[in-house]
């Protein structure tokens, strides 16, 4: 009877050379291989189809708590390129890679990366943040002591909607830091502000000027006033075209929420998606280290709970 050496601890022949590669090289290199699949699907999944986010801040309590995670549908607005290379703050160019099956409308609950502050061209970091869409392109928002209005209509007040602060800014009361730069109101008495829309013509004077500029810039062209002249990309200009779509984002803590009363209009490009339900939540005041009592504060009615 022949006998035939086993293949299994064979080195391996490199194509056009008579040196072998050593199985243990063949494994590594497959293990390798699967590991940077699996990394490139995961990446591919979060960025493009469902991701998970957290829950920072308490402007949309009772809505949603911190500490709650959920899912988020990244492929309903449209599927775009994240806002920074993945594990930094370095900004990348936002580019659409499967177009939107609709847009966000008047009353959805959006997740999108903060476009930064209101005077500042874009944000120091990659934070996200996710609050109720209040106005679609070109509506006009208003806020009578507190009540909101959108196109002259009161606006839904929604379940988890809530006032924490029983007193009321008074109308003509102006804080500095409102939306646009320059307005003289607050957070209760807030507009009318028209959403900007693709195509809309602004006009650009010397009074108008501080309001438009970190705006036109933030769409990729730079701007200066000279002599009470706007200057656009270095040339004298009285209007200016929107090249994109705006939202108008509030928080439904409506007492409590940094939101575009104070930096301004969210463009389509930042808008992720919308959540999808809770996979998770707890008190995240609590340190990890204290396991017992972290575990003891898992809100177990909001697991699998729909965010309306």
């Amino acid at each position: 009877m022949s006998k035939h050496k086993s293949a299994k601890n064979v080195p391996a022949l490199v194509p056009g050379s008579t040196k072998a590669i050593p199985p243990q090289s063949i494994r590594l290199r497959n293990f390798a291989g699967e590991v940077l699949f699996i990394l490139i699907s995961v990446l591919l999944i979060k960025n493009c189809i469902a991701g998970p986010y957290t829950i920072p801040t308490g402007s949309m309590e009772k809505t949603l708590l911190v500490g709650d995670y959920l899912f988020v549908n990244q492929f309903l607005y449209g599927v775009k390129t994240p806002p920074n290379i993945p594990f930094t703050d370095i900004h990348l160019p936002r580019v659409t890679l499967f177009p939107a099956l609709r847009d966000p409308k008047r009353g959805d609950i959006v997740v999108f990366a903060y476009p930064g502050n209101r005077d500042q061209l874009q944000s120091d970091d990659s934070r996200y943040l996710i609050k109720r869409c209040v106005g679609t392109p070109g509506d006009v928002v208003e806020v009578r002591d507190k009540g909101l209005y959108v196109n002259g209509e009161k606006f839904p007040v929604y379940p988890g909607m809530q006032f924490i602060n029983p007193s009321t800014y008074p109308k003509g009361l102006a804080l500095s830091a409102m939306f646009p730069r320059g307005i003289h109101q607050n957070p209760d008495n807030y507009g009318p502000l028209q959403i900007p829309k693709k195509g809309d013509t602004v006009t650009l004077t010397a009074q108008d000027f501080p309001q438009w500029s970190i705006f036109i810039q933030r769409e990729g062209h730079t701007t200066d006033l000279r002599n009470n002249i706007a200057y656009v990309d270095d040339k004298p200009v009285t209007k200016y075209i929107v090249q994109r779509n705006y939202y108008f984002m509030m928080g439904d803590n409506r007492d409590n929420s940094e939101d575009s009363r104070f930096w301004g209009f969210v463009p389509d490009d930042d808008i992720v998606g919308q959540p999808m339900f809770l996979y998770w939540s707890w008190d995240p005041e609590i340190p990890v280290s204290d396991i017992f009592q972290k575990i003891a504060s898992v809100r177990w009615n909001r697991i699998g709970k729909f965010p309306e």
